[in-house]
This record gives structure tokens, sequence and C-alpha cells, in this order.
């Protein structure tokens, strides 16, 4: 229903980024289909994926494959995902798990600070993993607060920025983060 409703008030596709198999449906148009590549549980990095593979094919949604990775607090995706968080202080891990998934065939590696982070993810950190990449798209997310934080996060390599609890409390600061996030998006072409 809810995708539904979005879908009657946006021309934009509709991605789900599913908390678990239960958040899949037929009516959105693509789904980030993760593994939670830093968990100790099996189930995060490739149970969950197995059990909804076949349901996913049957209903032919586009799949995006991404590598997720927890970094820092690790908030409540750290906690139910069972990972063992990359410290922040250890970049080059974050990037070898992001070489990793690009030599494995991912599309895309997402760097999570965590829903509602105190902290988000340096710049210096995005741009240490984002070296080593050559055709992965780098997502990073958590704590994202306000377009100084996307503008510093985007400069620093992150294609895609995601921000999600700070709109809830107010949606004008959408539009201070899209502008941070273009901006730095600029920054970064001027420096290639």
């Amino acid at each position: 229903d809810v995708v539904d409703v979005i879908k009657k008030y946006c021309d934009l596709p509709v991605i789900l980024f599913p908390n678990n198999v239960t958040g899949i449906t037929s009516n959105a148009d693509a789904i980030w289909f993760m593994s939670l590549f830093n968990s100790i549980n099996p189930y995060f990095i490739t149970g969950a994926q197995m059990m909804a593979a076949p349901y996913i094919k049957r209903i032919g949604i586009e799949t995006l494959s991404m590598a997720y990775l927890i970094v820092g607090e690790g908030k409540t995706a750290g906690f139910i995902g069972y990972a063992n968080p990359i410290p922040i202080d250890k970049p080059e891990v974050a990037a070898a798990y992001a070489l990793a998934a690009e030599i494995m065939g991912f599309k895309y590696v997402y760097l999570e600070a965590g829903s509602g982070a105190k902290k988000h993810i340096p710049p210096d950190f995005v741009s240490s993993v984002k070296k080593y990449l050559d055709k992965i798209i780098l997502v990073v997310g958590g704590g994202i607060r306000n377009g100084d934080i996307a503008y510093s996060i985007s400069k620093a390599g992150a294609d895609i920025v995601v921000t999600g609890n700070i709109i809830i409390e107010s949606i004008d600061i959408l539009y201070d983060i899209v502008d941070g996030v273009k901006r730095g998006g600029i920054e970064k072409i001027k420096g290639v």
C-alpha cells in the first residue's frame, strides 16, 4: 500500500530497501538486493537472499546488487544484522570489503553509519574507500543531518547520499541536503 501511494504522487522509480524478506513487494520498480558483508550471521550475508530470490525472480522486479557495510556505531541496523562494525579509524577495512564486492560483481556498496547515528561517516573515510573503486557505485548514509555534511560526503566521493530520519523532523531540511549533494557533486567533477 505504501508503494502504491508513493507511485500515485511521484513519477520517480520506487526502489525497495528491505529490512527482511517480508519487505518485498511486486509494486516497486526495483530492489536493493543486499548482502550485509560484515555480519557474523550467514542469514544476513546469503540466507535471506536465498529465501527471497525465487520470489524476486517470479515477480520480475529489477535487482540492484549491493554490498552493505556497517561502519562505526551502526545503530539498529548493526544490532539487528549481527554486524561486526568497521571501526571509524579503519577505512582500509571498508576499502577491502568494497573492493571485494566490486570484484565479485556487485554494482553498489553502501557505507552505513546507521539510521539516526550521532556521527556520520567522515569524508576522509569515504575518500579512502572511493579511491580503490573503479566501477562500483558508492552509497553513504547515516547521521547526515544537513547540507554541509551532505556536501562533504558527496565531494569526498559518495555517488549516492542517503538520509531519512532527519526529514521526519523537518521536510525542509531535505532541500538543504539535496543542495549540498549537488554542490559536492560539482566539486567532485571539477576534481576529475
